[in-house]
């Protein structure tokens, strides 16, 4: 199976959606826009990552 994260990414805060190959969503959170909280985020969900793609948000 593979895994994908989608990140809109802010100033302060960061939205996060992780999905399977299909589709279907795995997980959905919110963290703080600073390296330490989105490694923790990645971190807990121990899934390899095929591609992570982010957007900025004005």
């Amino acid at each position: 199976m593979k895994y994908f994260a989608g990140l809109d990414v802010s100033l302060e805060e960061t939205a996060i959606c992780v999905v399977e190959e299909t589709g279907q969503i795995l997980k959905e959170a919110r963290a703080a826009s600073e390296p330490e909280a989105l490694d923790a985020l990645f971190s807990t969900l121990g899934l390899p990552l095929e591609r992570l793609g982010w957007r900025l948000v004005h």
